[in-house]
């Protein structure tokens, strides 16, 4: 019996948080207000009451929206997502689909505009074509590949930097031991001179 009702709790318990309104947001019946909070795409909601009926998710800082997040929400009627900066590569896929199935009156289509790439600025997201996703994952593409071979040629140009600094240090410290080898023999060898000069003065006074 107690185990029935720590069950019945746990489930109780679940159901409520998940009914909540999100952190960040404000819910007014099934009205969700996300809008005006500065999320990110990182920072927005993970889920939303399953009752929800009005999303408001405009005028944020969100560049795409994470797969399946819309759909769950059965009793959904409308969302608002203009003013934001969407990125149109690869991870827009989501959001296109769910506009063109979801967006009967094309209501919703207005001022969901891509931000970047340069190429697809200022487009309408539920219009674009696959082919110009597509491009625009290998514009993204291109400029990964070119910052990584930036960053390899710093990487190499260092390296080459160092070993020149190194070969130059050991050879001066080469030259520098040659030096004082040299050096020290001229001292060792006027001390043998000196000494030769004594012994001989000695070996004449004695004569």
């Amino acid at each position: 019996m107690n185990r029935f009702l720590l069950l019945s709790s746990l489930l109780l318990l679940g159901g409520q948080r998940s009914s909540a309104c999100p952190e960040l947001c404000s819910c007014r019946g099934s009205q969700v207000d996300c809008s005006s909070r500065s999320l990110t795409s990182s920072s927005m909601p993970t889920s939303f009451p399953p009752g929800t009926t009005e999303l408001l998710l405009h005028d944020n800082l969100i560049t795409t929206l994470p797969n399946g997040l819309l759909d769950g929400l059965s009793s959904l009627r409308s969302v608002s997502l203009q003013g934001n900066p969407w990125l149109c590569d690869c991870g827009v896929l989501y959001l296109r689909a769910w506009l063109r199935r979801h967006s009967a009156n094309h209501a919703e289509h207005v001022g969901v505009n891509c931000s970047s790439p340069p190429n697809l600025k200022g487009r309408l997201v539920a219009y674009l074509t696959e082919e110009e996703v597509l491009e625009s994952c290998q514009y993204w593409y291109c400029n990964l590949a070119f910052t990584s071979f930036i960053c390899l040629s710093v990487f190499v140009v260092a390296q080459v930097a160092l070993l020149v600094t190194l070969t130059i240090f050991l050879k001066r410290f080469e030259r520098l031991s040659k030096e004082a080898r040299r050096t020290n023999e001229e001292i060792f060898a006027v001390g043998e001179s000196s000494r030769e000069n004594e012994y001989e003065r000695l070996k004449d006074s004695s004569i």
